[in-house]
Formats: structure tokens, sequence, C-alpha cells
């Protein structure tokens, strides 16, 4: 057994043992520890439109930042949409920035950590209260970082991390801190949010599982975050569903399916009932399909696509390609047009991929 029961960080790199290689986490940044240690109050914020690892990232910074005696708060542009996420909410200011620091009585010595974003500009309204402010980025998104967001910023980035609350857990550990019950928790909540509960992994994760393992032996509970994850859902969310599902198309020989949500659909219906994650993967499970793309009009002239991949079809780079982002397998945009044209659109940009 490790000492207090713990697993190394980094597994000694000279074993010849072949099933003991792995890929090993970047260490953190000792210019994030220090501007970390070296400043008494803190803005944590995280991109608009939150979700669980963005959420579980910010919270659990903060609660480890206020065990060193630091102030802390977290804000978001919001909207909380996600139904997992509706019991945070409370903890986030949502309001003006300025507000919150007259309120707290703060008149100097003041820094920004983003988390869960690598640009600035992904912060929504918020941005133009924070950017006058040191700032410093902790993510683990392929997208560029913005120039002048980042300059002489410390950045802690590994886009090879399959959740933001990887890096927090080992910020944690390099602040001297073992994880809470409560920190615990919300990291385990952000790993399974974006790992699709460990189904997005693979036989090259097996730190990513080892860090698992440390958060539950510290008292994250599997079953009760599974039920946050995953209960809850509105019935009006699995009609939602039904239709999304009942208009897929396959393109590319069965590789690509494509469907959408109207905008008469999402006026009645709203974000509220969106559940993203359950609707991909039953699209993403009918055999063939290789890459999915999901449309959803927000109003008369823009859309939102939502793109997915089970392997090798990279979407981040097309997503990026009309000013989105997002991982290999899991990547967004924005698109001016209704759903005809993103259509067609769509079905460009995967042609050259499928060789059609």
């Amino acid at each position: 057994m490790y000492p207090d029961g713990e697993i190394p960080e980094e597994l000694d790199s000279n074993s010849k043992n072949p099933e003991l290689i792995r890929r090993r986490f970047p260490p953190v940044p000792g210019e994030l520890v220090e501007f970390i240690k070296n400043c008494q109050r803190f803005i944590i914020a995280g991109h608009k439109e939150p979700d669980g690892d963005c959420v579980g990232s910010q919270l659990a910074l903060r609660s480890a930042l206020i065990r060193l005696g630091k102030e802390a708060v977290v804000c978001s542009a919001g909207p909380f949409n996600r139904t997992e996420l509706k019991n945070y909410k409370k903890q986030f200011n949502t309001g003006s920035i300025d507000d919150l620091i007259q309120a707290n009585k703060w008149t100097d010595g003041i820094k920004v950590i983003i988390v869960d974003c690598s640009n600035i500009d992904r912060i929504g309204d918020i941005k133009n209260q924070l950017e006058s402010y040191p700032l410093a980025i902790i993510d683990h998104h392929s997208s560029k970082y913005h120039p002048e967001s980042t300059q002489d910023a410390p950045v802690y980035v590994d886009s090879d991390a399959p959740a933001c609350t990887i890096l927090i857990h080992k910020l944690i550990t390099a602040l001297g801190l073992k994880m809470t019950k409560e920190e615990a928790t919300l990291m385990f909540l952000g790993l399974c949010t974006d790992t699709g509960f460990f189904r997005h992994l693979t036989e090259q994760n097996s730190d990513v599982f080892e860090a698992a393992a440390k958060m539950i032996r510290y008292g994250a509970s599997p079953k009760k975050v599974f039920r946050i994850t995953n209960g809850g859902k509105s019935l009006e969310s699995r009609v939602l569903m039904g239709r999304i599902l009942s208009r897929a198309e396959l393109f590319y020989d069965g590789k690509l399916l494509i469907s959408h949500e109207t905008l008469e659909e999402y006026n009645a219906f709203g974000l509220k009932n969106r559940d993203s994650d359950h609707l991909n993967l039953m699209l993403m499970s009918i055999e063939g399909v290789e890459a999915t793309v999901t449309i959803r009009q927000e109003c008369a002239d823009s859309c939102t696509v939502s793109l997915r991949s089970i392997d090798k079809v990279n979407v981040s780079q097309i997503a990026a390609s009309f000013g989105g982002g997002g991982h290999k397998n899991a990547a967004g945009l924005t698109m001016k047009g209704d759903i005809s044209y993103v259509k067609q659109i769509m079905l460009e940009s995967f042609k050259n991929i499928f060789n059609c």
C-alpha cells in the first residue's frame, strides 16, 4: 500500500513493465501556484452556459482557496439550464461583478482565475468587468488562447485531460491540500459529466481512473453523482428527444447521422428540457454511425450545432473552422442561417472526411 492510501501521481518512468507505462499529466505550473499563494482575493469564472465540469471546477477550487485562508467567490454569466446544476446555481454570483466587489468590501489585490475555457470571450457578458484584473487560466480544451487575455497569465492547459476537474484535482494537491468530501464530489461530478460517466475513456486513461478512485476514497459517491447527472428529467425532455430521434437521417453510407430541433420546438420546450447527453448516446449507438450532427434553431436566422464522433473523426476541427470549439469527439458551434442551410454546410464539411 502507498502512504495514506494514496496512488502516486506519476508512475516510475524507468519501469520496464509495459502495463505500467501511461501518459503523465503535465505538472501544475509553478507560476500558477505562486499566482495563488501571493494573493488574498479571487474571482473564479467559467464559461457561459456552464456544465457539470465547469461548475464542479469552480466550486471545488473556491473551497480549496478558502481552506488556504483566501477569499474567493464564483461567478457565471449563466444560464444554468441543466437540471443537474439547479442546486448549485444559488452559490454563484450571476449579476454585476462591481456590485459583488463592493458587497465584499474588496478594494485591491484581486485576481481572476478562469476555468474550463481558454478564451476570455467565452465567459460571456461578465468579460468586460473581469479583463482588467490579473488572470490565470485552467483548461482542458484544445481551443487556441485569446492572445490578449493570456498575456503574462499563468496558463495550465492539458488538452488530453478528459475534464477540467482533473486539473483542479492536481492543483489542490500542488497547493499542499487533501481534498474534502465536498470537493471530491464536485470534481467527480465534473469528471463524469465530460466523460459520459467514463464511457468515452480508453485503455490509455488508467491515470484518470486512479484519480477517480482517489475522489471516491475521499467521499465521492458514484451512485449519488449518477442520480444527479441522470435523474430529475422532465417528461417534456423525453417528448422532445423523441421528436429529434424521429427525424434523424443517415448519410455517407450510414456513417453520418443528422437531426434537428425546430424553432417552434425550441420556443415550446426551451433549454431547460434539453438532454443532449442522452440524445447523443442514443444517436451514436446506431450501427455504422461514426459521427452525428444535431442542429438546433434558436432564432429565425441562427442555429447552434452539436457535433459528436465515436473515435477517429475529429469534430473539433470542423467546429473550429466555423468559430466553434471543443474536443476531438465532442464539439459545437453557432452558425447564421436556418436548419436547411446549416444542414447543407455540415454535409459538405463531412464530405472529405468520409471520402464521398
